[in-house]
């Protein structure tokens, strides 16, 4: 029989194991071929920007050092852009905007 503080503290383990199991589910990286990272001429790798298309591009310019991107120092991250997803940290798109 379990009394009622055996139930809690297993409630509680429970719970937290499930909050942190969520948290560490990372989003699924954006792909070059999605049709809105498309649009913004996304590509995992800066280097690879059609410098053609994107006169403008430099070398220094990274998802990292953009004003949008949420992932601080991660080798990935958020972007407002691409909802439910995540980006390269040297990743870039022509949306870019250094940050301040």
């Amino acid at each position: 029989m379990t009394n009622r503080r055996v139930f809690i503290l297993q409630s509680v383990i429970g719970t937290s194991a499930l909050a942190s199991g969520m948290a560490m589910a990372a989003a699924p990286l954006v792909a070059e071929t999605d049709a809105n990272a498309k649009s913004l001429g996304y590509v995992a790798d800066t280097t690879k920007a059609d410098k053609t298309k994107y006169p403008k591009h430099t070398k220094d310019q990274s998802c990292a050092s953009c004003a949008l991107y949420q992932g601080k120092t991660a080798p990935q991250g958020g972007c407002p852009l691409f909802p439910g997803k995540e980006v390269t940290a040297k990743g870039w798109c022509s949306a870019y905007a250094k940050k301040a």
